[in-house]
């Protein structure tokens, strides 16, 4: 019985390729380092797979920054600002296109699909000439091929590709971007073609589009792709993959029907309903790829349930056309749980990190063959007893709290504008008032005295005294440049949701399970195992300890539950909205200990709201009606005086726009500068808001420093279409990942910005 993994995990197990990227965007290093870099891991994941006895091992899932860029660079659909001439794509062009450069901005960088992974959205128009301008697909597979690996390189399909693009810059909106599918295609078959001749068996096209609510001309395309790359596939195995949701009936007889495709890989833990799509119309003589191990979750596989789904399903599809998988690429898990040595021994027994997954897939594959190993399916039963039965899961009083906020609304008594009012007697705002989103940026000394502090190596007392330190530079520095309102800069926080989860009871934290988000950056994701409450305050202090340091407000900083839960391992025995209330439970408790200590203004970040939204939308009415209730629960109790903010970032916010109103905060911070000002287009459609809002002026992904004169614009575009007493000025995210000497200069750019339009408003 073969073994499939679907995709691998990038950074390496001690996030080699991260900081080789860094050093490298630094001129710490030169490319030959990276590329050197970047072939050891690589080489170490495809002999790991091999060792596991995985039979389908995938290639071309590595990326310097993500595997739709890749694919851009493969089709040379490069924007003309780049400045590209032609040839083969070379880190030059690749890292503008990601992260901008001195002279252009980056491109839109968007969530891959429900996860917080992002990826670079393609901008494409009808005069676009497509060229194969990358080879990386074939020269990777020819590396693995020299070490005696063979691999099935797996490329995004076609029709998602062009389905995750935008129309470019200048390009009317309603363009059809599946209308380019004749143009990329002969793309495609030059590199199936090479991939052939370099001796590849299988090929795997990613179309997880599929999955998604499609129309019957985007059903069409899949039919056309597929029929032109048949010649060029032929004497391949063809694999299309699907994952993240269940498929239509419409779309499951679309791909099961489309010429020149060998075998199907379906997400069977998250597409549940899938399963009797598989059993009731599968196609005879096809293989089945059974995503029965979760690729989006750490917990360890129940063997005992995924061996009998698979028993099932080799009567119906025959032994030798099953093949065991991941449900979907490891990319968003973490690496392995042998780097955990901290880790609480019985929650560790719990869990699957992306090697053990591994693991899992080969020991299912073996007992469909009659090799099962009784001592290791043993132990995952006797695991999973443990968690069911541990003490340490289940709290009844927060249960109970939680199940009690079924019958309420938990909406503030009075509406935004009478709101609005009451803050600014209290507040004395200026016009176009001028904030950051929370973070300042985390130097190489504030990482130090955090780790000094974790390993005991500094007293409280002097991590304390080095924090306020940090606090009181980045309020000085706030003061000078004249902001409005002023963030403490969250020194003490090394990421927002880990920080919270270290305070809240039921998580539990890794040393190294880091998963990545973007490029090089990387988050490490609390493990929710329990019912979830808060001990004790969390952030008053510091709170506190900044306002005390000025005169100016300063906003209290807290992540709020949705973002939390969306951006944390979610225990899978009850469903997330019950994890979702308890938290807001905890976050309630905070922001009304935070405005008992005279915090004028509290920001509960929902950066993820709109991240966790189903890909179906059947399903979107219950997940925004949860979702929107928990965070209207963590500040339902506060004073009208009081005002409440809220930060989105990186997702496409235009098609839940009235649940972001129905949220009910005073002011929302919002992405909006790399996405081409798409925020404002609901507006200019006659979507009425009437809190405060502020849509960002610069991308703070990118090092590139924008002028003043461009941040003017950027607010002038966003007056054309939102009221002047509305509109707050502010970057679309944290500074975190920024370094001082990008941070003044933009700042400065934008208070000045602010203050040269609010002089020709008077």
């Amino acid at each position: 019985m073969a073994s499939h993994i679907v995709g691998y995990p990038r950074m390496g197990p001690k996030r080699e390729l991260k900081f080789a990227l860094e050093s490298f965007w630094d001129g710490k290093s030169s490319a030959d380092d990276l590329l050197k870099v970047a072939l050891d891991v690589r080489l170490n994941i495809w002999k790991q797979m091999a060792d596991a006895g995985i039979k389908y091992i995938p290639s071309n899932t590595f990326s310097y920054y993500d595997q739709v860029l890749d694919t851009t660079a493969m089709l040379g659909a490069v924007p003309p600002r780049y400045n590209w001439k032609g040839g083969e794509i070379g880190f030059d062009t690749y890292f503008s296109m990601a992260r901008g450069n001195e002279s252009v901005p980056a491109m839109e960088m968007t969530k891959w699909f429900d996860t917080n992974y992002h990826y670079i959205v393609p901008e494409l128009g009808p005069d676009v000439a497509f060229t194969y301008a990358s080879h990386k697909a074939v020269s990777e597979f020819k590396e693995a091929k020299a070490l005696g690996v063979d691999t099935v390189p797996v490329l995004v399909g076609p029709v998602s590709y062009l389905l995750l693009s935008k129309p470019a810059k200048g390009v009317e909106k309603t363009f059809n971007l599946l209308s380019l599918l004749g143009k990329i295609l002969p793309v495609y078959k030059q590199v199936v073609t090479e991939l052939k001749e370099a001796g590849a068996s299988w090929i795997q096209f990613d179309e997880a589009t599929l999955v998604k609510d499609l129309e019957s001309h985007q059903l069409e395309a899949f039919t056309k792709a597929y029929s032109e790359l048949n010649s060029a596939c032929s004497g391949l195995n063809v694999l299309v993959a699907t994952y993240f949701a269940d498929i239509t009936s419409d779309a499951f007889k679309t791909l099961t029907l489309l010429p020149a495709v060998t075998g199907y890989t379906f997400d069977l833990v998250r597409g549940k309903k899938t399963l009797d799509l598989v059993k009731s119309s599968f196609p005879s003589g096809k293989y089945l790829f059974a995503g029965v191990v979760d690729g989006r979750n750490i917990w360890a596989n129940d063997l005992a349930e995924s061996l009998s789904i698979l028993e099932s399903l080799q009567g119906l599809v025959g032994k030798d056309k099953l093949v065991v998988s991941t449900s979907c690429s490891l990319l968003h898990t973490a690496v392995d749980l042998v780097n955990e040595t901290k880790l609480d021994d019985e929650i560790k027994s719990w869990l699957a990190f992306a090697a053990q997954k591994i693991i899992e897939v080969d020991a299912l594959a073996k007992s469909l063959a009659g090799k099962k190993d009784e001592a290791y399916f043993s132990a995952n039963a006797a695991a999973h007893a443990s968690k069911k039965s541990s003490p340490r899961v289940t709290n009844e009083a927060v249960q109970k709290a939680a199940d009690g906020l079924k019958d309420s609304a938990h909406r503030r008594a009075t509406n935004v504008s009478a709101r609005l009012d009451a803050q600014q007697k209290k507040l004395s705002l200026p016009l176009l008032p001028t904030t950051t989103i929370g973070s300042f940026p985390q130097t190489i000394d504030i990482r130090r005295v955090r780790r000094e502090y974790k390993a005991k190596k500094i007293t409280e007392e002097d991590y304390i005294k080095a924090m306020k330190e940090e606090i009181s530079k980045v309020v000085k520095l706030q003061e000078e440049l004249d902001i409005d309102v002023l963030v403490h800069g969250e020194p003490e926080r090394n990421d927002m949701v880990e920080y919270f989860g270290e305070q809240l009871s039921g998580f539990a934290f890794t040393t190294n399970g880091w998963v990545q988000s973007y490029g090089s950056r990387c988050v490490k994701p609390p493990i929710i195992y329990g019912d979830v409450s808060r001990p004790k305050a969390m952030t008053v202090f510091w709170s506190s300890t900044a306002q005390e340091m000025t005169k100016r407000p300063m906003k209290g900083m807290l992540t709020g539950p949705v973002t939390i839960l969306n951006w944390s391992f979610v225990r899978n025995d009850q469903p997330r909205f019950k994890t979702c209330y308890q938290i807001a439970l905890a976050i309630k408790d905070e922001v009304e200990d935070l405005e008992k200590a005279g915090i004028k203004i509290i920001q509960i970040d929902e950066a993820a709201l709109r991240e966790g939204l189903p890909l179906r939308k059947a399903e979107h009415a219950f997940y925004l009606d949860w979702a929107v209730h928990a965070f209207r629960i963590t500040n339902v109790g506060v004073q009208d005086s009081t005002q409440i903010h809220t930060h989105m970032c990186y997702s496409n916010f235009n098609d839940i726009i009235h649940s972001i109103i129905d949220m009910d905060a005073d002011v929302i911070t919002i992405e909006n500068s790399r996405s081409d000002e798409k925020l404002l287009s609901v507006f200019r459609e006659g979507i009425k808001y009437g809190a405060g809002i502020g849509p960002g002026v610069y991308d703070i992904h990118s090092p590139r420093i924008p002028s003043m004169e461009e941040i003017a614009e950027r607010i002038n575009k966003t007056l054309a279409v939102l009221n002047r007493n509305i509109l707050w000025v502010n970057p679309d995210c944290g500074l975190k990942t920024r370094k001082y000497a990008e941070v003044k200069p933009a700042l400065s750019n934008m208070v000045t910005a602010a203050k040269k339009i609010r002089t020709e408003l008077k």
